[in-house]
C-alpha cells in the first residue's frame, strides 16, 4: 500500500494543549476501542466500561467548567474530539455526544447549587446521562410533549412515556422534559431525574439497523416522583432549554458523522490501492479516483462547516442556522460517503467482513437523530425567510 495512501487528519487546532489532547484520543482510540469495534457492534454489546474510562480520562465533560469536573475546552476541540472517537466506534462518539448533550441544561441553567452538588459526578466521577425530549406521539414536534410533571408540595410526580432515548434503561441520571403548564411549548419545564427513581423503568431495546450496540429504549414513568431542587430552570422554560441543548448537540452529531464518513474514506482508500484488477491497482482507474476525490471533498467540506458553527459559539455569537446546517451537511455526506465506500469496496462491501457496510447502515441514523434533516432545512429556512406566515 503506498505511504501515502491513508493518513491521519490534519486538524487545525487553537492550542499546544489540544494537539496534546488529540493525540491522546488518538492513542486511547487504537489501544481501547477500535480493536473491539466489529465485533461488540455484531454483539449488540455497549461498552460501559469504555464510558467509565472516558470519564476517568476528562473526556466525558470537555466543554465544561473545569469548576465542576470540566475540561475548559472550546466545542472547535471537543467536537474534534468526537470525530476521532466516531471513525472508531459511533456508538462511543454518539454516546459522548449524548452525555454531553444531557449535562448541558443543568451547566447552562442550574443554580449554583445544583451545579457544585451534581455537575462533579455528571462530568468526571463515572456518571453517563441521557436526554429524555421525544415521545411516541411527538418527534418532530417536540413541542407537543405530553409526559407530565404535576406539583405535590415540595416535589413532581412526573408520569408519560419518552421513546427513542440513547441509553435508556443504562443511565444514571436522565435530563427530562415535562409539561407542567399549558399547551405548547411554554408549558415545559425540565428535571433532572435519577436513573434509579421508583417507577422509572425501560422498555426492551429498540431493534435497530445499527448502532446495535447502543441501546435506544422507551422509558415509563409511572409517578416518578423528584424534589423541586431537581427542577432545572424557571417554570416553562423547559422547552427554550432543549433547543439550546439541541442546537449544541446538532453540532455534535455533525462531528459524528464527519467522522464516520472519514473511516468509510480510509477504508476505501485501502482496499483501492491493495486491490488489484487487470494487472494494476484499482486505485489507477479514474472513475474511482474521482469518486475518492468527491468523498473526501464532501468531507472536508461537512468539516470545515462545523468547525466554522463551532468557532461562533465559542466566541458567543448566534450559531443555530449554522449549526443546522452542519448537521444537515454532514449527515448527508457521510450517507453519501459510506455508500460509495460499499460500491467502492464492490461485492466485498456487502459483506460484514469489511466495515463499510456498517458504517453505511450507521450513518442512516444520523440525518435522523436530534432533528431530521428536513427539520433541518425548515430551521435554516425560517432564519432565512421568517417564520411561516400560515
Amino acid at each position: 500500500m503506498p505511504e501515502s495512501a491513508v493518513q491521519p487528519v490534519e486538524r487545525q487546532l487553537p492550542t499546544e494543549e489540544a494537539r496534546d489532547l488529540l493525540a491522546l484520543v488518538r492513542e486511547l482510540v487504537q489501544r481501547e476501542i477500535a480493536p473491539g469495534a466489529a465485533q461488540e457492534e455484531a454483539d449488540g454489546r455497549f461498552p460501559r466500561e469504555l464510558f467509565t474510562l472516558l470519564s476517568e480520562s476528562g473526556l466525558l465533560g470537555l466543554p465544561y467548567d473545569s469548576a465542576f469536573g470540566g475540561g475548559d475546552q472550546p466545542y472547535e476541540v471537543y467536537l474534534q474530539v468526537l470525530e476521532e472517537l466516531a471513525a472508531a466506534r459511533l456508538t462511543v462518539g454518539l454516546g459522548v455526544s449524548v452525555h454531553s448533550l444531557a449535562c448541558h441544561a443543568l451547566a447552562g441553567y442550574g443554580s449554583k447549587e445544583q451545579r457544585a452538588e451534581h455537575l462533579p459526578d455528571m462530568l468526571g466521577g463515572g456518571l453517563l446521562g441521557a436526554y429524555c425530549l421525544s415521545e411516541p406521539s411527538s418527534g418532530s414536534d417536540a413541542a407537543s410533549l405530553r409526559t407530565k410533571a404535576v406539583r405535590d408540595g415540595d416535589a413532581w410526580v412526573l408520569s408519560g412515556t419518552k421513546a427513542w432515548i440513547t441509553h435508556g434503561g443504562i443511565a444514571d441520571f436522565y435530563t427530562v422534559l415535562a409539561r407542567t403548564g399549558g399547551e405548547g411549548a411554554r408549558g415545559v419545564t425540565a428535571f433532572l431525574v435519577p436513573g434509579d427513581a421508583p417507577g422509572l423503568t425501560a422498555a426492551a431495546p429498540e431493534k435497530k439497523m445499527g448502532m446495535k450496540g447502543s441501546p435506544t429504549a422507551q422509558l415509563h414513568f409511572d409517578g416518578v416522583r423528584v424534589g423541586d431542587e431537581r427542577r432545572i430552570g424557571d417554570e416553562g422554560q423547559g422547552f427554550a432549554i432543549a433547543l439550546s441543548a439541541l442546537d449544541s448537540g446538532r453540532l455534535g452529531i455533525a462531528a459524528c458523522a464527519i467522522g464516520v464518513a472519514q473511516a468509510a474514506l480510509d477504508e476505501a482508500l485501502r482496499y483501492a490501492t491493495e486491490r488489484r484488477q487487470f494487472g494494476r491497482p484499482i486505485a489507477d482507474f479514474q472513475g474511482l479516483r474521482f469518486m475518492l476525490a468527491d468523498m473526501a471533498t464532501q468531507i472536508e467540506a461537512g468539516r470545515a462547516l462545523y468547525l466554522s458553527a463551532a468557532r461562533l459559539r465559542d466566541a458567543g455569537r448566534p450559531f443555530s442556522k449554522q449549526a443546522a446546517m452542519a448537521k444537515l451537511l454532514c449527515t448527508d455526506a457521510a450517507m453519501k460517503v459510506t455508500t460509495d465506500a460499499v460500491q467502492v469496496l464492490g461485492g466485498y462491501g456487502y459483506t460484514a467482513d469489511f466495515p463499510v457496510e456498517r458504517y453505511m447502515r450507521e450513518a442512516k441514523v444520523l440525518q435522523i437523530v436530534e432533528g431530521t434533516n428536513q427539520i433541518q432545512r425548515m430551521v435554516i429556512a425560517r432564519h432565512l425567510a421568517g417564520p411561516d406566515s400560515r
